[in-house]
């Protein structure tokens, strides 16, 4: 009996779908950044909130408030009105993602911020978890 309830657990195992690692379907796009003047254009700013799943104007504010600096949002750029290198404003991004993307608990990046009351909470879809996080 024992024999047979191993072999249908090794067959059952086999037959399980490989598991995706969420660093092959999360990629951060490469920043593909300008300087104009004293400004500095993030051309793929479109790209960037399409894998985040943010809104443009949550993104801004906290590059903003991070980059001590003022900004604007045009259509998919988003224009820092102060000089940036790339790799400054890659930590900045990275220091986003894992405060307002990544799951506290399970680590995915599955998440969505939903308005309850005067909280924003950061609602995991992968594991269920609903943490509150800091407003900008």
């Amino acid at each position: 009996m024992e024999m047979e309830y191993q072999k249908l657990l090794k067959r059952a195992m086999e037959n399980l779908p490989k598991k995706e690692s969420h660093k092959d379907r999360f990629v951060v796009p490469e920043l593909v950044c300008e300087q104009q003047g004293n400004k500095t254009i993030l051309k793929n700013f479109g790209d960037l909130l399409a894998v985040l799943r943010r809104e443009p104007r949550h993104l801004a504010r906290y590059l903003f408030k991070e980059l001590a600096t003022r900004g604007s949002i045009k259509s998919n750029l988003l224009v820092l009105d102060t000089r940036m290198s790339k790799e400054n404003l890659r930590n900045k991004i990275e220091s986003y993602i894992q405060e307002f993307v990544n799951c506290k608990v399970c680590g995915e990046p599955d998440t969505k911020l939903v308005q309850e009351g005067r909280y924003t909470m950061m609602v995991c879809e992968a594991c269920g978890r609903k943490t509150p996080i800091r407003i900008l």
